[in-house]
C-alpha cells in the first residue's frame, strides 16, 4: 500500500508514543492506541465469543475525536491499517470480520499515492515474514470471506442439509487459507495448549498430507476414495501398521466386528456348525494336492522357509540361518481348505459321521498388491466354514442356506440390502463347482462382494482321499462346501450409510446405541448436582432395562461441544442431553445421528425416555435400510444396450442415477466375451441374480453383447 507523506509522519508520531494491545477480562478483545493531540480511542474493535465484530466505532474521550477522524482521511486509513496489523498480534488472532472490511476497503480507497511510495509490510506474528498478499487483495479476500459466510448462514437458515452446505464451507476454508495460512498454524498451536479436546476441522489443504493429524473429512462428491479413508481415520476405526498391507484395527472398529461376529456366530451354530481352530501354517505340499485351488492362491501366498535367525558374519544384522532351512516350506494360510480336509480324512469313516460342519474364526494372509483398509488387506479377520456331506444335494442345500444367513445378517443387522446370486465360471472360487455371492451397492454406484459360499463338489474329497462307508457298505467320496465373510463387512457398512459428517451406524450394530451427555450445573449448586445425579442414574437404568447399550460421558475436562462432535463422528445413533433445567422439567433432549428429522432436537419426558429411545432406534434402523434399498433399486438399470452401458461406465458419474451403478442384462455365458467386457469397461459380471434367473427372465431374449440367445440374466458393474 502506498502511503501519503502525512500518514508516514502520523505513523512516526504514533511509533514514538505508547501503542499497546490488551484483552478484557470478559473475553472481549480490545485495542487502545494513544494518538497525538489528546485523541484517545478505546475499544475501537470488539470481539465476542461468537467471533463476530460488534463495534468499529471509536469511543470519544474528547470532542476533537469525531472532528479529527471526519476530516482526516489519512488518519482514518492509518486506523484501518493499525487494526489489520493488530490482527497478527497475540490478542488479535481472529480474522477481521463484519464492518471492519468496509472500513478498511473505504480507507484504502482514500489513500493518496506518491511517486516514491513508502512500503508498509504487514507481518505475521507466527513467522515474522511479510505477507504475500497486498492490503487491496487482503480487503478483497476479507470481503469474499464475509460474503461466503453470509451465504452459508443463509443456506442454514433456509434449512439446507449438511451435504448441500459442505461445498460452500470448503470454498470458505480455501479463501481463509489464501488470506493467511498462519491462521491455521495459530489454531493448531492453540489446540495443544487447551485442556479441551474438541477438534476443529482444518482446511482441505491440510488433509492432503496423509501423515498429518487432521480431523478433516473430504466430501464424498470431491473424492470418494479419500472420503472413505478419512472416515476410517477420524472415527478411530483403524490405522496403518509398519507392515505393508496390514492394518491396526482400533477399539471402535474391533467393537463393531465383535457385534458382527456375535450375531453371525449364533446363526452359524443354528446352522449346525461347531467352532474349532486349525494351524496358521500349512505345508506347501498340501496346497499342491488340489491343482486348481493352488493356482488361485499361488500369487498371494506368504511362505516361511526358515525356522531360525542368526547374526550375519559381521554381526551387523539378523539373517535367516542357512542351516535352518525347512525341507517343506510352510504357507501362512490364505484359506484353510487344505488343512481342514486333511483333518476330515481322520474324522470321517461312516455315513453316521455326516454331515460334518466346522467353523473357524481366524486371521488369514493374502499378499495383496493394492490394499485398502477393511476392503482389501494382506491380513484380515474372517470366519470360514467347511462342511462334508454324503450327497451333492445336501451340500448344495448347505451352501445356499449359509448364503441366506449372510444375506439376513447384512439386511437385519447392517441395514444393507444385497443381491443374492451365483458367480459366473470365471469368477468362481478356485476349486469350486459353484460359487454363490451376496452383492451390495455402495453410495458411489460400485458393487461390493460381501459374502460367498461355495459348492466344492468332490474336488477336495478326492484330493485328500476323504471317503465314508454308505448305508450299503460301499466306500463313497464326500461332497464339500466352504463359506465365509470377513472384516470387509465393516467397509461395506461405512460406504452404505456414512456421510460427510462421519460414520453412520445402524442401531443394531452400534457398540454404543445411546450416549448420555450431561450439561453440568454451576459449581456451587450442590442441590442441582445431586438432582442431576439421581435423574441420570434412573435414566441409565431404564435404558439398560430395555436392552440398550448405553454410555454415560461425564468427563468434566471435555467441553460438551467436543463430545457432540466426537459421537457424531463415531456414528452413535442417539445422543441424550440432560441439564439442570431439564431435570427441573423432568425432561431430556434426544438427537439422532441419521434418518428423517436427524437435524432436529426432540424434548422427551424422562418417564418415557427409555420407551421412546427403543422406538426411535428401531425407526432409525428401518429408515437406513429403506434408504439403502431404494438406492439399490434405483441403481440397477435394465433394458440397456452395451454401448449405452459402456458410455455410462466411462463417464463414471459415481453419485448419480441412472447412468451408473449396476446393469441387469440378458447374457449368454461366454468367458471370452466376459473378458472383453472387463477389458473395455473395467466392469465384471457381479453375479447371475437368483430371483431373476429362477423366474426365467432371460428366456426369449438375446444377449446384449453377442446377440445370441441369452442363457442368464447377468448383473454387471464396477466393483471394489
Amino acid at each position: 500500500v502506498s502511503l501519503s507523506a502525512e500518514v508516514v509522519q502520523f505513523l512516526s508520531t504514533c511509533r514514538r508514543r505508547q501503542t499497546r494491545t490488551i484483552v478484557s477480562f470478559k473475553g472481549i478483545f480490545a485495542t487502545s492506541i494513544r494518538f497525538p493531540r489528546k485523541i484517545s480511542c478505546h475499544r475501537m474493535l470488539g470481539f465476542h465469543s461468537s467471533h463476530r465484530a460488534t463495534s468499529v466505532c471509536p469511543v470519544n474521550r474528547s470532542r476533537d475525536t469525531k472532528k479529527f477522524f471526519a476530516s482526516n482521511s489519512s488518519a482514518m486509513a492509518f486506523l484501518s491499517l493499525a487494526l489489520l496489523a493488530a490482527r497478527g498480534s497475540s490478542a488479535f488472532s481472529r480474522p477481521l470480520l463484519g464492518n471492519q472490511n468496509a472500513l478498511l476497503k473505504g480507507a484504502v480507497a482514500r489513500l493518496q499515492p506518491i511517486q516514491q511510495p513508502t512500503r508498509w509490510s504487514l507481518r505475521s506474528s507466527s513467522t515474522g515474514e511479510p505477507s504475500t498478499v497486498s492490503v487491496e487483495d487482503k480487503a478483497d479476500l476479507e470481503a469474499k470471506i464475509k460474503a461466503k459466510g453470509d451465504e452459508i448462514r443463509a443456506l442454514k437458515d433456509g434449512g439446507a442439509d449438511k451435504e448441500t452446505v459442505a461445498p460452500y464451507v470448503q470454498e470458505l476454508l480455501s479463501l481463509k487459507a489464501k488470506l493467511d495460512p498462519s491462521i491455521l498454524e495459530d489454531k493448531k498451536d492453540k489446540k495443544k495448549t487447551k485442556a479441551s479436546s474438541k477438534p476443529a476441522p482444518k482446511a482441505a489443504a491440510a488433509a492432503d498430507d496423509e501423515d498429518a493429524e487432521s480431523d478433516f473429512i473430504t466430501p464424498r462428491a470431491t473424492d470418494y476414495s479419500k472420503w472413505y479413508n478419512d472416515i476410517i481415520r477420524v472415527t478411530g476405526l483403524a490405522e496403518n501398521s509398519p507392515v505393508r498391507g496390514c492394518m491396526v484395527i482400533k477399539p471402535w472398529g474391533m467393537s463393531i466386528w465383535d457385534r458382527v461376529r456375535n450375531e453371525l456366530d449364533a446363526k452359524i451354530q443354528e446352522h449346525g456348525a461347531e467352532n474349532a481352530y486349525f494351524p496358521l501354517l500349512i505345508p506347501k505340499s498340501f496346497l499342491s494336492k488340489e491343482a486348481e485351488h493352488v493356482d488361485g492362491f499361488a500369487k498371494e501366498c506368504a511362505v516361511v522357509t526358515h525356522h531360525r535367525l542368526t547374526a550375519s558374519a559381521d554381526g551387523s544384522e539378523l539373517i535367516a540361518d542357512p542351516e535352518a532351512e525347512l525341507e517343506d516350506p510352510l504357507i501362512i494360510r490364505p484359506t484353510s481348505e487344505t488343512m481342514i480336509w486333511y483333518t476330515f480324512r481322520k474324522w470321517i469313516t461312516s455315513h453316521r459321521d455326516l454331515p460334518l460342519k466346522i467353523n473357524q474364526w481366524a486371521n488369514v494372509m493374502r499378499w495383496e498388491m493394492r490394499t485398502r483398509p477393511f476392503l482389501r488387506t494382506s491380513e484380515f479377520l474372517w470366519q470360514e466354514g467347511h462342511t462334508a456331506h454324503a450327497t451333492a444335494e445336501s451340500a448344495q442345500e448347505d451352501a445356499k442356506g449359509m448364503l441366506e444367513n449372510y444375506a439376513s445378517l447384512c439386511e437385519d443387522l447392517l441395514a444393507m440390502p444385497v443381491v443374492r446370486g451365483a458367480k459366473s465360471p470365471s469368477e468362481r472360487f478356485a476349486g469350486a463347482e459353484d460359487t454363490y455371492t451376496i452383492e451390495a451397492l455402495m453410495q458411489n454406484g460400485w458393487a461390493l462382494q460381501s459374502g460367498t459360499s461355495h459348492f466344492l463338489g468332490r474336488s477336495f474329497g478326492n484330493a485328500f482321499d476323504v471317503t465314508f462307508q454308505d448305508e450299503n457298505g460301499k466306500q463313497q467320496t464326500v461332497w464339500g462346501t466352504s463359506w465365509g465373510v470377513s472384516t470387509r463387512l465393516i467397509g461395506a457398512l461405512i460406504m452404505t450409510h456414512s456421510d460427510d459428517a462421519g460414520l453412520v451406524l445402524p442401531p443394531r450394530v452400534a457398540p454404543i446405541q445411546v450416549v448420555i451427555v450431561p450439561i453440568p450445573p454451576k459449581k456451587n449448586d450442590a442441590e442441582a448436582k445431586e438432582a442431576m445425579d439421581v435423574a441420570i442414574d434412573e435414566l441409565v437404568s431404564s435404558l439398560k432395562a430395555q436392552g440398550l447399550r448405553v454410555k454415560l460421558d461425564d468427563r468434566d475436562f471435555v467441553r460438551m461441544g467436543a463430545k457432540y462432535f466426537e459421537y457424531e463422528r463415531k456414528g452413535v445413533p442417539l445422543r441424550i442431553e440432560i441439564g439442570p433445567r431439564d431435570v427441573k422439567q423432568q425432561a431430556c433432549v434426544f438427537k439422532y445421528r441419521a434418518g428423517p428429522g436427524a437435524d432436529e432436537k426432540i424434548t422427551v419426558s424422562l418417564s418415557e425416555a427409555a420407551t421412546k429411545a427403543v422406538e426411535g432406534l428401531e425407526k432409525m434402523q428401518g429408515d437406513l435400510y429403506q434408504a439403502a434399498k431404494d438406492r439399490l433399486a434405483e441403481g440397477i438399470t435394465t433394458d440397456v444396450t452395451y454401448e449405452d452401458m459402456k458410455a455410462a461406465l466411462e463417464n463414471d458419474v459415481a453419485s448419480g442415477y441412472p447412468g451408473s451403478g449396476l446393469y441387469l442384462v440378458p447374457w449368454k455365458c461366454d468367458e471370452k466375451n466376459e473378458a472383453k467386457i472387463k477389458d473395455d469397461c473395467q466392469a465384471t459380471i457381479r453375479c447371475y441374480p437368483m430371483k431373476e434367473n429362477a423366474e426365467g427372465m432371460h428366456k426369449g431374449k438375446k444377449c446384449f453383447y453377442s446377440g445370441e440367445d441369452a442363457t442368464h440374466m447377468a448383473l454387471i458393474g464396477r466393483a471394489f
